[in-house]
């Protein structure tokens, strides 16, 4: 039986996938497989992922938009710990859907996980008091490689859920970032 369920090329956009595991649950808690390749190979998704990363933050941080240049990294992501809104924007200058982007809502609550294939920005913006986030990344991390767009760049427009009452928090690289054009 599958363990997952791979809707490929949400929002329309070539490459990008949902992952929704099979939990099993009863009075116990629950148990699910966070990641089996089997099955991510025959979803079509053929990555090799060489390391795994984890980061905690509170309500209202917003990581992003970043990139890799030169080392571009394909990512698996999830949240453990609370919910956040993920976002992924096609960088891939060939393709049909240059510059569009897709969000959706991972929480500890949906267990969704969002595959973005190399050539895509990323960023995610923290909705609960405070989460925990997780990605496996295909190619370790290379610190002079880092890009970064603006999250609130026009020309792409990411319509972020942020409410009258967040208070958005940005690093200093992130605040950096300018927009495309």
């Amino acid at each position: 039986m599958a363990q997952i369920k791979v809707e490929k090329n949400v929002g329309g956009i070539e490459g990008l996938c949902v992952i929704t595991p099979n939990v099993h649950g009863d009075n116990r808690g629950y148990f699910m497989e966070t990641y089996n390749q089997r099955e991510m190979n025959e979803a079509g998704i053929d990555t090799v992922f060489v390391q795994d990363n984890q980061s905690a933050s509170i309500r209202g941080v917003l990581r992003g938009l970043h990139r890799q240049i030169n080392f571009p990294q394909s990512k698996l992501v999830r949240v453990i710990k609370g919910t956040v809104y993920d976002v992924a924007v096609d960088l891939r200058e060939n393709s049909p859907t240059y510059l569009k982007w897709y969000g959706i809502e991972l929480s500890e609550e949906n267990k969704k996980q969002f595959f973005i294939p190399k050539g895509f920005a990323h960023g995610f913006l923290v909705l609960s008091d405070y989460a925990e986030f997780c990605y496996k990344v295909d190619d370790f991390f290379h610190p002079n490689d880092e890009g970064g767009i603006a999250y609130n760049d026009p020309t792409i427009g990411v319509k972020w859920p942020i409410t009258e009452d967040m208070r958005i928090i940005l690093s200093e690289k992130d605040k950096a970032w300018q927009p495309l054009k």
